[in-house]
């Protein structure tokens, strides 16, 4: 392991040095010091044109396993998809190993110093030590091909690395964290796609609904729907028709930490228990539904997002728009935005 780190080592000061110019008017360096350089310290190796070929492959062939990473990871119905990942990224590290050993083993001519390296305040030695590193490189002939070959297989395999980290969200367009399956005349259902009746909906008793013809697992599809006397409502003035015959909605995610709203409070002996609250069993963040899912208690730092509701001709309930809010958790202010 040290011998392959002074050999990455190596190369990377001879890239770095090799595109410094000499300064106007410096000699050219002769090996058998006519002008004026000191002689060589390492001895020139013979050039190795077929290595360097060899290199140059294996670093585009990195390149091209983590690109292919990156594609994989962005189709998502793709069959086996994990083990092809395994395969891109494994084989892009292991197209870079294979070049580290053949520069180290091939490329650059190895010189062995049994002292340590001197210190700092001896110019002439560390000079040496520059010197070396220079001459070490002498048997590469397509310095610039090679340099051309690493970045772009650094580039893409540091690209690879970061690819699942767009995993965590939009990267831009964040509006669609937004979206819900909710507008308006969408019928309320139950689990089994029967449709809710206002008729159904008890006072004291708790109900889930989801959109007609919507995917359930969506965060904005699910809700939780009460019946409270219209006489306690309490709801904010443009929200006073949201509730119809005091039937209200509201997303049964909390905006806590997403767990669902499982728990709900209705009071047996008024009015010295509390009033009716939904509660999320995880937190026990508690919302006050006759206000229009204001916090009461708990960690939920805002209220719980409300759907207005409407009553056909058959008395089914539906959707009469949107969510007041975003739906679901506002972690780092991701979900500044209004439900769309």
């Amino acid at each position: 392991m040290k011998r392959l780190w002074r050999w990455l080592v190596a190369t990377v000061m001879l890239f770095v040095r090799g595109r410094t110019p000499e300064p106007e008017g410096s000699p050219q360096r002769d090996p058998l010091g006519e002008s004026g350089d000191p002689p060589r310290i390492v001895a020139e190796g013979e050039p190795s044109p077929r290595a360097e070929l060899v290199v140059i492959a294996l670093l585009l062939g990195a390149a091209a396993c983590a690109v292919a990473f990156s594609v994989l990871y962005a189709i998502d119905h793709l069959p086996h998809r994990t083990q092809y990942l395994g395969l891109a990224l494994g084989g892009s590290l292991a197209f870079v190993a294979a070049a580290l050993i053949l520069i180290g083993s091939r490329l650059i001519v190895t010189e062995e110093i049994e002292e340590g390296y001197p210190d700092e305040e001896h110019p002439d030695e560390q000079g040496k030590v520059e010197q070396i590193v220079t001459e070490s490189g002498s048997r590469i002939t397509r310095k610039k091909l090679l340099g051309t070959a690493g970045a772009a297989a650094g580039g893409a395999l540091g690209f690879a690395l970061i690819t699942p980290a767009l995993s965590l969200g939009p990267a831009l367009q964040t509006s669609s964290l937004h979206n819900t399956p909710w507008h308006r005349g969408r019928r309320l259902v139950d689990e089994n796609g029967k449709p809710w009746l206002a008729s159904d909906i008890e006072l004291g008793q708790f109900y889930t609904a989801y959109p007609e013809g919507a995917d359930k697992d969506e965060i904005g599809s699910p809700l939780v729907v009460v019946r409270l006397d219209p006489s306690q409502l309490h709801l904010p003035p443009d929200r006073a028709h949201w509730a119809p015959q005091g039937i209200l909605a509201y997303s049964k995610v909390c905006t806590h930490a997403g767990c669902a709203i499982a728990l709900y409070r209705a009071p047996l002996f008024e009015p010295t228990e509390p009033k009716p609250a939904l509660v999320c069993p995880c937190h026990y963040s508690t919302f006050n539904p006759a206000t229009g899912g204001t916090v009461e208690a708990g960690p939920a730092g805002r209220n719980l997002p409300q759907l207005p509701l409407e009553i056909d001709a058959k008395l089914q309930l539906r959707a009469g728009g949107n969510f007041n809010g975003p739906v679901g958790p506002s972690w780092s202010h991701v979900r500044e935005g209004g439900a769309t």
